[in-house]
């Protein structure tokens, strides 16, 4: 089976999928009133490493626009994270 790190050849992107598996590890154990909230962090985590790689596929602004995608997703979960964790 091929190495899904290392399908972009992007540092990025390997340390998005560890990042947004550590994420999902993280919320599978959140109390059920919060499941919601554990439900976004799992979409927009996985959200972050396929949109670097599908940046990583596409040229100029269309690129760009991928990237910035990931990094507002990435945004998104760490304020999630956040306020789970408080």
């Amino acid at each position: 089976m091929l190495n899904a790190r290392t399908t972009t050849g992007l540092v990025a992107h390997s340390k998005a999928l560890e990042a947004a598996g550590t994420a999902i590890k993280l919320v599978m154990r959140v109390p059920t009133p919060l499941k919601s909230i554990a439900d976004q962090v799992i979409r927009s985590a996985s959200s972050v490493p396929a949109n670097i790689a599908e940046g990583q596929g596409r040229s100029g602004r269309d690129r760009q626009h991928f990237w910035r995608i990931a990094y507002a997703s990435a945004k998104e979960v760490d304020s999630h994270l956040r306020l789970l964790a408080d």
